[in-house]
């Protein structure tokens, strides 16, 4: 005999169902609209404002509320965003923005977000058409690239995980055994991973995620151009083997993060081909070089990598986030990361079919990147982008070229790409002291709202460094840069 409902389950039953879409729906559409306004004039008048200011501390203040226990609802939500976010941004979309090596945006791509949100897909995979649109942008970047058709590909957060993928490749590849299945330790044999001192930190993390362990990131010199010594590392690579290790990749970079050095690739490729190792490129900003006829040449070889990572929200101009791996050897690519429980068999037919990127990378969760990249693409075309590409170059030799003009700037290293390191030099001061000037001058520049460059260390110098992936900026903004540079060392070289 059933029991009797208690009253608590009776109750529940008569309680109304809530969702979480609005009330009002034209209320709702013509906030929509007002967002859209909003941000497309914030973007609009970008040269208007500060390219950078601090956040007030009444705002940090406001932004640690506790947990809102009842709504507030969407009007309440987004007022706050304007008074609260909106006004200290980090600046990226700013045409003075050469802060690290950060692409500016724009709006179409933002929209593009906007209808991916919408849709809301999982691009772990399965048989829809944000599945094809991500197929679609892998394949005109194996295009762009020069990789064959038939290479293995996956969109990333960004380059740090996608050398890590790259890196994952080469560690099953060329372990000499099962790794996946017995681990790292199995092998008494230490696997060595090469790459130059100037190599991005996010290939010696990928060696330490991967249980390697930093030891095994074997650290070649550089040449006076900051490119790698391959003599030299083929030395270290013979020496390693006779003392028992395992050499399994060699990586090259594509532009590399300090000075926008870009190894000989085709020398290390020749290199990887000889000794038997995986080649991977960490072409994180310089690899879309190849979208210039002019700079093409530069990155030359990369297309000879097993593995290649690159990034569309550094060179590329689209908002975070959103990088891409390639995979020459695509059964290679799977067998390093391809796992299938019951509740994910996929299927010859129904929403099971189709591609599943979750074979070929770590998340099975993972957002609609591509539709951002797809629509920037149809928009512009690749002509375009190799033509503002090669435009941040010029500007990178216009800003060099100020620099060696004045006689209180030195630059720092040699400008092969779009990166230029450079520092305010002061008579009769010690390398120490011109260290300090230069931290406070570039705090300054950046309060002041001139302009965001950033900072590295040169040959143990303390440099500024303007990284110029924007498509906003014109030759005014670097002289007004170098005005504002050559202004604020002035005056803390009379202060001191």
């Amino acid at each position: 005999m059933e029991k009797d409902a208690s009253a608590e389950e009776m109750a529940a039953e008569r309680s109304p169902e809530e969702t979480l879409d609005p009330e009002d729906w034209r209320a709702m559409r013509e906030l929509g609209h007002r967002m859209v306004d909003d941000m497309m004039g914030w973007l609009e008048t970008a040269r208007e404002r500060p390219v950078w200011q601090p956040v007030p501390g009444d705002v940090k203040r406001a932004l640690q509320e506790p947990l809102p226990r009842e709504g507030q609802g969407a009007e309440a939500a987004y007022r706050a965003f304007r008074d609260l976010v909106l006004p200290y941004p980090m600046g990226s979309y700013h045409p003075r923005f050469w802060s690290w090596v950060i692409g500016t945006g724009t709006p179409l791509a933002m929209l593009a977000e906007m209808l991916a949100a919408g849709l809301n897909s999982n691009l772990g995979g399965g048989e829809h058409s944000s599945v094809y649109v991500e197929e679609q942008v892998l394949s005109w970047c194996r295009e762009m690239t020069g990789f064959p058709a038939t290479a293995s590909g996956l969109l990333v957060s960004g380059s740090s995980m996608g050398n890590l993928v790259g890196l994952a490749a080469a560690r099953s590849a060329r372990a000499g055994f099962d790794v996946r299945r017995r681990g790292v330790g199995a092998s008494g044999e230490r696997l060595a991973v090469y790459a130059s001192s100037e190599a991005h930190s996010s290939i010696q993390k990928a060696v330490e995620l991967l249980g390697l362990g930093a030891d095994s990131l074997r650290q070649a010199p550089v040449r006076d151009d900051f490119t790698v010594d391959v003599g030299a590392l083929a030395r270290m690579i013979e020496a390693d083997r006779a003392a028992g290790m395992r050499p399994i990749c060699a990586v090259g970079n594509a532009g590399t993060v300090n000075t926008g050095a870009v190894d000989d690739l085709p020398a290390l490729a020749d290199l990887a081909a000889r000794e038997g190792l995986w080649f991977h490129v960490d072409g994180a900003f310089g690899a879309l070089a190849c979208l210039s006829p002019e700079l093409r040449p530069i990155v030359a070889g990369m297309e000879r990598a097993d593995s290649l990572t690159f990034d569309f929200h550094k060179w590329l101009y689209l908002p975070y986030e959103i990088g891409v791996t390639l995979v020459r050897d695509a059964e290679a690519h799977r067998r390093a990361f391809s796992l299938t429980p019951d509740y994910l068999v996929h299927g010859q037919r129904g929403l099971a079919a189709g591609l599943w990127f979750s074979d070929y990378g770590v998340q099975l969760s993972r957002g609609f990147r591509a539709l951002k990249a797809w629509m920037h693409i149809k928009e512009h075309g690749a002509e375009k982008l190799g033509r503002l590409i090669g435009q941040n170059v010029a500007q990178a030799r216009y800003l060099a070229a100020l620099v060696e003009r004045s006689p209180e700037l030195e630059l720092m290293a040699p400008v092969p790409l779009n990166i230029v390191c450079f520092r305010y030099r002061s008579p009769h001061r010690g390398e120490a002291e011109l260290d300090a000037l230069n931290q406070e001058l570039l705090i300054r520049l950046q309060e002041s709202g001139i302009a965001a460059p950033s900072s590295t260390r040169v040959r143990g110098r303390y440099a500024l460094r303007a990284a110029i992936t924007n498509h906003r900026s014109r030759r005014e903004d670097f002289d007004a840069l170098l005005a504002g540079v050559l202004r604020i060392g002035g005056e803390l070289a009379a202060a001191r």
